[in-house]
């Protein structure tokens, strides 16, 4: 009796567990959306029904916004004819990768008003916003990060014109009343620290203006990361070993046993086999001068142990590419954090590229695992060994 019960309470807590875990990434598998609440809700869930719930409800991959403008931040991608009347976007969802709310206007450069010319800050279109209107984009941030947005806004024939921008909860109120340039637009930045994973940015015209013609051109939306609290010592890899000027095949850093003493401070190599590392000079770095390429599967490892807070949320981010050195083929880098692990698939041409990804864990110590080795084995047409590089590690705790 006392073991059925104990199997109860397991698969209670499993269950719970994985629906708090799932409900906060992104659902891969929308047809499986009722089945964490057919868990939550059944404390005599079967064990077959909980396996395959732990199955689907795997830690997800979480693709985080990069530096530079946002998607479709430059408005060079519009909505398609059937969905404008003259310059008046109609459907709220036709301008890629932005939401719309209200009057919005797709405006082409050297478009007339009147008598008067409209500017395009850069590029052939933007947008206006016409009173109350919005446009908003979902961003996936790092939360404790700090953050800088730019954005590049042209007055029209409003003389008290302002702009409200928020990324929840943080907003702020742009005066664009005073043009500060000759060239019809001011560029403006705002800085703000991200306080949800998954945000929403929202551009909106709060004016009351008797002409709805008379809104703000919006244009050029890029987003920087300015500080990062990262928990990982040399996340970004930029200490290391010295590279000989004039040579392109980098450093191998072979298996270490303490990492104290490691020619890549903070970090190990945890694995039978060498991992090389590169520079900016002659490979392709996602962020920075220096990264690691993982060479030979998973006999080629990283890792690093960080002190941690047992029960706290964790999210583990880091750049997963290829260095631009022919290495061609479908790669698998696998993460691990704690007690989660990931695999992240990057389909390589050997021309160069990243993506970047998050790990969120909860901590089951005092010290936490991380971890990073490609899962299979890759060679150049040389037969020379090549593998995914990692980058840009980052590792911080989410607020409570």
């Amino acid at each position: 009796m006392d073991t059925e019960i104990e199997k109860i309470f397991l698969v209670l807590w499993l269950g719970r567990h994985r629906c708090d875990f799932f409900f906060s990434c992104i659902n891969p598998y929308p047809f499986l959306l009722p089945l964490p609440i057919l868990i939550c809700k059944s404390a005599m869930a079967s064990p077959a029904v909980l396996a395959i719930f732990l199955l689907f409800a795997a830690p997800c991959i979480i693709a985080l916004v990069p530096d530079g403008i946002l998607p479709n931040g430059n408005f060079e991608n519009g909505p398609a004819a059937s969905h404008l009347n003259g310059t008046i976007i109609t459907d709220p969802n036709a301008l890629p990768n932005w939401e719309i709310s209200g009057y919005v206007e797709y405006i082409k450069s050297g478009q007339k008003q009147g008598d008067m010319l409209l500017l395009v800050p850069e590029g052939a279109f933007a947008v206006r916003l016409g009173n109350e209107a919005s446009i908003k984009q979902n961003l996936n941030l790092t939360v404790g990060t700090t953050y800088s947005l730019t954005m590049s806004v042209g007055r029209t024939c409003a003389q008290k014109e302002r702009l409200n921008v928020s990324i929840s909860p943080e907003y702020d109120d742009f005066p664009i009343q005073t043009l500060y340039s000759s060239d019809g637009w001011d560029s403006y930045a705002w800085g703000f620290q991200a306080k949800l994973a998954n945000a929403v940015l929202v551009v909106h015209n709060p004016g009351i203006e008797e002409d709805p013609d008379c809104g703000p051109i919006i244009d050029l939306i890029a987003i920087k990361t300015i500080t990062r609290h990262n928990l990982l010592k040399n996340g970004n890899f930029e200490r290391g070993p010295y590279i000989i000027p004039n040579t392109s095949f980098g450093v191998l850093i072979p298996p270490e046993i303490d990492s104290i003493h490691s020619p890549l401070p903070g970090w190990f190599v945890e694995s039978l086999k060498a991992v090389r590392y590169i520079d900016s000079e002659h490979y392709a770095i996602p962020k920075g001068h220096r990264a690691v390429e993982l060479l030979a599967g998973r006999e080629s490892a990283i890792a690093q142990i960080v002190t941690t807070v047992p029960g706290k949320t964790y999210d583990l981010s880091f750049s997963v590419g290829d260095a631009s050195n022919d290495c061609v083929g479908s790669m698998v880098l696998e993460a691990f954090a704690d007690k989660e692990s990931l695999k992240v698939p990057y389909e390589s041409s050997g021309k160069g590229g990243f993506t970047r990804v998050m790990l969120r864990f909860n901590a089951s110590g005092l010290s936490s695992r991380v971890a990073f080795y490609s899962s299979f084995y890759h060679t150049k047409v040389d037969a020379a060994l090549c593998g995914p590089i990692v980058d840009d590690v980052m590792l911080v705790a989410v607020d409570d």
